[in-house]
């Protein structure tokens, strides 16, 4: 009989361990998805000051475009969550929209190399975001399904692994990423 019981115990102690490996896992591979995000996002930061100014150099009198850009850009930088973050980088993407807008009325600026260097990058830059963004979401929602799962919640309760958010796009800025070629 004591045998059983510590044969019964030895079982939900491996169970437990393998079960708490399991989250550390996701945890850890969601916090790796998300630090690719952020290397994108600052690559993405990197460049629009370099955009700012190619453009600043053509269209100087058009400087709420630009000031509406350098702002958003300035608070995409400090958001400090997932949440925050998105809705950051989605009037970031809506204030570069209005740059190349903007940019299509300077013809001289549409040629100009390093204008059309910096959007390559930039529309580069923006499908890794995207990439890195799916890859982030896919390991969310693997995490929060493995905490929100019988038997599981039970150890993600006792070692206190929270859900974390999804890095979502506006709707609109989903289906139409921030067009960047002329």
């Amino acid at each position: 009989m004591f045998v059983t019981i510590l044969i019964i115990a030895a079982i939900v102690l491996l169970l437990g361990v393998f079960m708490y490996n399991q989250l550390v896992t996701l945890k850890n591979r969601t916090d790796e998805s998300w630090s690719d995000i952020d290397v994108q996002l600052k690559r993405r930061y990197d460049l629009i000051p370099n955009l700012v100014n190619t453009v600043k150099g053509y269209a100087s009198h058009e400087s709420a475009v630009l000031e509406k850009v350098t702002e958003a850009r300035s608070q995409a930088m400090q958001a400090d969550t997932a949440g925050g973050r998105a809705e950051a980088e989605n009037m970031l993407s809506g204030a570069l929209k209005s740059l190349f807008a903007v940019s299509e009325a300077y013809p001289d600026l549409k040629a100009n190399t390093n204008f059309l260097e910096l959007q390559r990058e930039l529309s580069d830059t923006e499908n890794k975001i995207q990439a890195a963004r799916r890859f982030y979401n896919a390991n969310v929602r693997d995490f929060d399904t493995k905490i929100e799962s019988f038997p599981n919640n039970i150890i993600a309760s006792m070692f206190n692994f929270g859900k974390r958010e999804f890095f979502e796009l506006e709707e609109e800025a989903a289906k139409a990423p921030v067009a960047v070629q002329f």
